[in-house]
């Protein structure tokens, strides 16, 4: 169930209280984007429900602005959530003073950060999932706030969850950032890629059928297979090393497996060479 079907099913529950919380504060603001504030604060939510984390951290996500962008006081929430929830939600609250200002601020920054984590890693989460959906409605800020907040994110947030482990959110975030930081390069990259992403592709799944076979005489069956495209801002990265020249990139489309055991990766490798 997503946030929103959590909290109309549950309204008593932690999220449901603040879900309707947070809608309340939020009511009649809206983004820069046009769209009503809470969105961004549910989108926020859902993101961590996606992840997987705990209901707490959840109902701390849909409240984590209420304090800075509403009217409703430290000690409001403390008394209608208690300290846990008071306690992240403040944390968050100082990670989105810390501004992006260029190479010396970026290590700062990164030190706060980590200062974070050492207290409570969920703050980190939070302010994670904050920042992915103000990257997606970044377009409505004014160009050179677009830029900062870019760089910032590619700088600061998407080194941080590399670190964490998050290594397709980083990528994400990468993504998101890379028109405003390198848009000359981000357009040229799109204009030349679309097709070799195409062939490549139609190829993988021309093959993908006999892979299927031969890993099935094999006594071999993969939990899951799918297509992995390499990311528009690691690929222009790795084009840089190559020259621009994107018949040197091999690993632009993959076929992915994912077996349950060691063992069993390895045995599909050797079918896999087998035929190839």
């Amino acid at each position: 169930m997503t946030v929103k079907e959590i909290a109309q099913k549950n309204p008593e529950s932690l999220i449901g209280r603040a879900y309707t919380f947070a809608e309340q504060a939020h009511a009649g603001q809206m983004r820069k984007s046009g769209e009503p504030y809470f969105n961004h604060a549910l989108a926020t939510a859902e993101t961590l429900r996606r992840w997987h984390i705990d209901e707490v951290t959840i109902a701390a996500g849909l409240l984590h602005d209420v304090v800075e962008d509403t009217a409703v006081t430290e000690e409001n929430l403390q008394n209608a959530f208690g300290d846990e929830i008071a306690f992240l939600v403040d944390g968050v609250t100082k990670l989105s003073r810390i501004k992006y200002r260029g190479a010396e601020a970026k290590v700062e920054n990164l030190r706060k950060m980590i200062l974070a984590i050492s207290q409570d890693l969920r703050v980190v989460f939070i302010k994670l999932a904050d920042r992915l959906h103000n990257m997606k409605t970044l377009w409505a800020l004014p160009p050179a706030k677009q830029k900062r907040i870019a760089l910032e994110t590619n700088e600061v947030y998407a080194a941080l969850a590399y670190r964490l482990g998050m290594w397709e959110f980083s990528g994400e975030l990468q993504d998101l950032a890379f028109p405003y930081i390198q848009p000359t390069e981000y357009r040229w990259l799109k204009q030349h890629v679309a097709g070799a992403y195409q062939t490549r592709r139609k190829y993988l799944e021309l093959i993908r059928p006999m892979l299927e076979e031969k890993l099935k005489n094999a006594g071999l069956k993969p939990l899951a297979m799918d297509f992995r495209a390499k990311r528009y801002y690691s690929l222009y990265k790795k084009l840089l090393r190559y020259d621009m020249d994107i018949e040197k990139i091999y690993d632009l489309v993959a076929l992915r497996l994912i077996f349950e055991t060691i063992p069993e990766c390895y045995a599909a490798l050797g079918a896999i060479h087998q035929q190839w």
